[in-house]
């Protein structure tokens, strides 16, 4: 999925941040940083909650979260004392305070729990992880347990799951073509899926 703000394109099926068309050096844990904060703008994430999205399971020094957010401000050309993009909430951790618009229409959406996701053209991960192109909040959930791909057709795909992925009852083994208003199962975790024919939904976060 690819996330504009100012002039920047963050894309996270190549991994890549770019400034205008160019893209920019940003190491593997600060773009997994960046992609945390930018996903869920304009929520603050508690340095706890970032050691465990960019070091699960490894302890690590402070300063090396510290070192990860000045690596991402050099590269955004941010500043701490008048932030931008990245804000630090003293004494708790640190949000992502830009306006983001992201790219594309929305030609589908999931419901789940009584919020609604839009999908748009290509794939879109769902798992439990916080920079998944659809957040499902649920323990039974992998941290990317399926991807649901909007072309001619909607198709749904585990990805190797830990719990499975269901449609009627039955565990996927191979890519699903979704149906309006089908429901499926991640884990335990139930979604509706529902087209969204020449619907235009832009999202703009503000800080």
């Amino acid at each position: 999925m690819r996330t504009a703000f100012d002039r920047f394109t963050l894309d996270s099926d190549q991994r890549t941040l770019f400034d205008g068309a160019a893209p920019l050096h940003l190491g593997p844990k600060a773009f997994r940083l960046l992609e945390v904060l930018v996903a869920n703008a304009p929520r603050a994430f508690s340095k706890q909650e970032l050691y465990e999205q960019i070091w699960p399971d490894t302890f690590v020094d402070e300063s090396n979260l510290a070192g990860l957010i000045n690596e991402v401000r050099a590269a955004l050309g941010d500043e701490a004392r008048k932030p931008r993009f990245i804000r630090t909430v003293h004494g708790f951790g640190y949000s992502f305070c830009g306006v983001l618009e992201a790219e594309g229409p929305a030609v589908a959406h999931l419901n789940f729990r009584g919020r609604e996701f839009p999908l748009r053209e290509g794939e879109n991960v769902l798992g439990r992880d916080a920079a998944a192109d659809v957040q499902i909040d649920d323990v039974t959930v992998s941290r990317r347990h399926a991807v649901v791909t909007v072309g001619d057709d909607v198709t749904l795909r585990d990805l190797d799951s830990k719990n499975g992925t269901f449609v009627d009852g039955t565990r996927l083994a191979a890519p699903h073509t979704l149906t309006d208003g089908q429901t499926f199962v991640l884990g335990d975790a139930a979604v509706v899926f529902r087209r969204s024919p020449g619907s235009t939904v832009t999202i703009l976060r503000k800080p």
